[in-house]
């Protein structure tokens, strides 16, 4: 039987512990194991609880029941990749502890992976591993609001229009649930992004219907897309002489800092896959204090997620 002995104990505080904790694939495949089966192995084909290690095959595992036989990565966000369990444990580690995150050219070098192509698909696929399909939604106070983003054609600059105008721009809408610390002061909680085609009442209130908790408070700029909400509290800040930013100062912090980000380490996103981009950046930004929480979101979600290949990722439906 199989024993995940090496499980990581506590998150490494730098490069090297890492190292000592996966120095290999061995190491790598006793945590997933752990994460994929907390409570011992379970057959996915029948739900038998006993299986037997194979010799012959790395980290696989056949059913003593069914006599099927599966491999800790199968039907994971690790499903079919030629690239080794150590690779996959290293880019996880880099991406989550990374404050910036990396490029999938920066990963190539740093992994040393062959092709751009093959680091891009690991990044990819990571991205995807950065939503959880069981998240809930906001709750209680929230700031929505809408900004648009300069896109990037291939080998341009990014360029774009003025206010709500969508020429040479990426219209995204975003919710930051708003908390109060211990000294009574509002701070961010969990945030949202997501692209929209335009700033119409329906595509408005769709993406608080289906990102914020009936019942919720929306704290907005006033903007009439919003008016028509039913289920949820309005609290309009209408917009004149103040500052947006004064009103809604928490998405708009998360705008300003998205579009630093955007052009820091992507020099500038385009339209192409943009609501993966925005899931990286949501993803980092609600683990912002927890590099731990983050590493083993990656790898948890990762198992839970369907296997995606490079054509379903580079297809027009895929959004992500």
């Amino acid at each position: 039987m199989f024993s995940a002995g090496c499980v990581m104990a506590g998150f490494p505080s730098s490069i090297i512990e890492f190292q000592r904790q996966f120095p290999d694939d061995s190491a790598c495949a006793a945590y997933l194991f752990k994460v994929r089966w907390p409570d011992g192995f379970i057959c996915p084909a029948c739900g038998h609880r006993k299986a037997w290690s194979l010799s012959c095959k790395a980290d696989t595992f056949e059913c003593a029941h069914c006599h099927k036989q599966t491999s800790v990565r199968a039907g994971t966000v690790m499903h079919g990749s030629k690239l080794s369990l150590t690779v996959w444990f290293w880019a996880a580690y880099l991406i989550a502890t990374h404050s910036n995150g990396m490029s999938a050219r920066q990963l190539k070098h740093q992994l040393g992976i062959g092709s751009y192509k093959s680091a891009w698909l690991l990044c990819a696929k990571l991205r995807r591993a950065m939503v959880d399909p069981d998240r809930s939604p906001l709750r209680g106070l929230v700031e929505v609001d809408e900004t648009s983003i300069p896109f990037r054609r291939k080998d341009d600059p990014p360029a774009g229009g003025q206010g709500r105008s969508a020429v040479g721009k990426i219209a995204v809408i975003g919710a930051v649930e708003i908390l109060k610390n211990n000294q009574g002061h509002e701070v961010p909680g969990r945030l949202r992004l997501t692209p929209i085609p335009d700033f119409s009442a329906v595509t408005l209130e769709s993406f608080v219907t289906g990102m914020i908790e009936t019942k919720s408070t929306v704290r907005t700029d006033g903007w009439s897309g919003y008016t028509g909400l039913k289920e949820h509290a309005h609290e309009p800040h209408v917009v004149g002489v103040i500052a947006a930013h004064i009103v809604l100062p928490w998405i708009h912090r998360v705008f300003a800092n998205l579009k630093r980000w955007g052009l820091g380490v992507y020099h500038g996103l385009r339209d192409k896959h943009l609501q993966s981009y925005l899931d990286e950046f949501t993803f980092r930004f609600n683990r912002r204090r927890t590099p731990k929480a983050a590493f083993d979101s990656l790898l948890s979600i990762g198992t839970r997620i369907k296997p995606t290949t490079y054509n379903m990722l580079i297809s027009p439906e895929a959004k992500g």
